[in-house]
């Protein structure tokens, strides 16, 4: 006979467990405390199994019949009801400790173990920890909307941070890929918010394009009597016009001083593929002065505190503010800048330049072929810039 919600008021504890069935399975346990709980036998691949669906009565007999309903609409289906119910108990738990900002402490941790500056340890923090907020840290991160994250991008875009809103979001979406990689969430929601943001306002890099004034840099940083691995790294990017990244990062394995040539993995450059650099006489004498002073090293120029990190990002930067040159006048990535301006200005041709700069070409094919028959062409531009180097220096 069915249960009624009178009954199951009335029921009180006795000396020993006692049930009161309502069908399918589905019973009310009254314990002799007069706790009264709902469970259901089932049998599931020949065994006698019993499923709980909570006490009476926070769980009311409508409730308690709705879910015996459902369990055996997973027994019809072969879904063993128990087996599911701790599976999504185990879902939800790893789902609350899962944080965003859990995962984000891990990422974080993970870029510091593997050698990456602690300035940009710092400023990833600062974007994932102070500026994305507690209340995205403290939300787990598989149930993370595309929505609440465009709500987020979008205050900090309206306060006038185009590009810091944009670098956070390309952040937020490597920490979702790490968590997609070790099994905490099913994808990357910030995918769908390409071109949601506006485009950030271009800033000029600060560069010397004069060939007087670039001579009298070239000059003092022969001068320099700091760091000698700094000193080498400024000369070397005056030579090869590479991205301050790039070259803070280069490795004794991407160089090869038979060919005179270096190879930049795609993974390392801004436009995630292979850069192969022609090195002249020049850039190879002073990477062989720069090895002499850190033999140990797999890095080309390593950090001044250990030799298993590279320069810092501001590095170079800092070299050229005590050098007496200002924020507003040269950067290091200004050397690209530079190298581009006088080239073009003498007449070398522009397609050459735009490939010795790493540039991405948006014709697939042309890119492909540029790659392969510009070679000779950026060998000999790069080694006429060393010589065209040399002449500024003695002229400065």
């Amino acid at each position: 006979m069915a249960l009624t919600d009178t009954a199951c008021r009335a029921a009180k504890g006795r000396e020993a467990d006692y049930k009161l069935s309502d069908g399918g399975g589905l019973y009310l346990l009254v314990k002799p405390s007069g706790a009264r709980l709902w469970n259901q036998a089932y049998r599931f691949s020949g065994k006698q199994k019993k499923l709980s669906h909570g006490a009476y009565p926070v769980v009311s007999l409508a409730e308690a019949r709705r879910l015996r309903d459902e369990a055996k609409t997973l027994l019809a289906s072969g879904v063993d009801p128990g087996a599911n119910k701790k599976a999504a108990k185990l879902t939800a738990v790893i789902s609350a400790t899962n944080t965003f900002g859990g995962i984000a402490g891990e990422y974080l941790q993970r870029i510091e173990d593997e050698g990456a500056a602690a300035s940009t340890v710092a400023k990833n923090r600062w974007l994932l920890v102070d500026l994305a907020g507690p209340d995205l840290a403290a939300r787990p991160i598989a149930d993370i909307s595309p929505a609440e994250i465009l709500t987020l991008l979008q205050g900090i875009e309206r306060s006038g941070r185009r590009e810091t809103a944009r670098r956070l979001r390309s952040l937020i979406g490597t920490v979702f890929r790490f968590a997609v990689s070790t099994l905490r969430a099913k994808d990357d929601p910030t995918l769908l918010l390409r071109g949601a943001l506006k485009a950030p306002k271009v800033h000029h890099r600060a560069a010397i394009t004069d060939e007087k004034r670039f001579g009298a840099l070239l000059a003092a940083i022969d001068a320099y009597d700091g760091w000698p691995t700094l000193q080498a790294a400024l000369q070397f990017t005056a030579l090869t016009f590479a991205r301050p990244g790039e070259i803070r990062g280069a490795t004794w394995a991407e160089i090869d001083m038979e060919e005179a040539v270096w190879r930049i993995d795609g993974s390392r450059t801004k436009v995630r593929r292979p850069h192969d650099v022609p090195l002249s006489r020049q850039a190879l004498a002073v990477l062989r002065e720069v090895r002499e002073v850190r033999r140990m090293s797999a890095l080309v120029f390593p950090s001044i505190r250990s030799s298993a990190r590279p320069l810092s990002e501001n590095a170079m930067n800092a070299a050229l503010r005590r050098m007496g040159f200002t924020q507003d006048e040269m950067t290091a990535h200004g050397f690209r800048a530079a190298a581009s301006s006088i080239l073009n200005e003498r007449g070398f041709r522009p397609d050459v330049i735009e490939a010795a700069l790493g540039h991405q070409d948006q014709n697939k094919i042309r890119r492909t072929y540029n790659r392969a028959s510009y070679w000779q062409e950026r060998t000999e531009l790069m080694q006429a810039w060393a010589d065209r180097i040399d002449q500024m220096k003695r002229t400065a």
